[in-house]
């Protein structure tokens, strides 16, 4: 595993090799913060800050978010998905001490939300909707303030709280003067390790999806 990208590659293969300098060249641009003048810094820690970017803010930050996710969309395996309301996300940069972009979440405005259930109730039945993931939800809307587009960590910064961080950031910021509870929120398609991530979070294997394929 490469110390820098933590891409996992075989040494002595030529083609992994090639795709190796071509991911850690691409990825450490990505990933690299020169630091704005300009910029809207939402939480301070010890090992880094918060920074968050708006629709409308300027193009070199709107350059940065965009590469960031490209990155993390070939990452977590997504299709581009365009936002429901692109001028209405907010995305959540977590800035490390080196001046690296190790974290990201994206999110948007939503009204409803499904809640995952415990138990799979078998592929037929009418009260879910079976999904090609490895959870199962509930067909009964409920109403959800907030949706997690995107939720990533750099593989080499992961167990450091900073996924923890950026969702408490975001419950803090999303609307003005109101802190989001875990029933506002709801995750996009979350990936296996999202999944587990959201249920250690919201402290039920029972939150909230939404922006599923069906």
């Amino acid at each position: 595993m490469c110390k820098s990208c933590g891409m996992i590659y075989t040494a002595s293969n030529p083609e992994d090799e090639l795709q190796h300098v071509q991911h850690h060249h691409r990825f450490l641009e990505g990933i690299k913060y020169p630091g704005w003048k300009k910029e809207r810094v939402v939480a301070e820690f010890w090992d880094g800050k918060i920074v968050l970017v708006l629709p409308h803010d300027p193009s070199y930050a709107i350059k940065k978010v965009e590469d960031v996710q490209e990155l993390v969309d070939s990452e977590l395996g997504f299709q581009q998905v365009v936002p429901r309301c692109p001028d209405k996300t907010k995305t959540f940069l977590f800035i490390s001490d080196e001046k690296k972009v190790v974290g990201c979440l994206i999110a948007e405005p939503i009204k409803q939300a499904f809640r995952v259930l415990s138990e799979p109730t078998g592929a037929e039945s009418p009260s879910s909707k079976e999904c090609h993931r490895a959870w199962q939800c509930s067909n009964v809307p409920v109403p959800a303030v907030c949706g997690i587009s995107r939720i990533w960590v750099f593989r080499l910064k992961r167990r450091k709280r900073i996924a923890r961080r950026l969702v408490d950031t975001l419950r803090n910021r999303f609307m003005f003067g109101c802190f989001l509870s875990i029933d506002e929120i709801a995750f996009s398609d979350p990936t296996p390790d999202g999944k587990l991530f959201a249920t250690k979070y919201c402290n039920t294997p029972n939150f909230l999806v939404y922006n599923f394929n069906s």
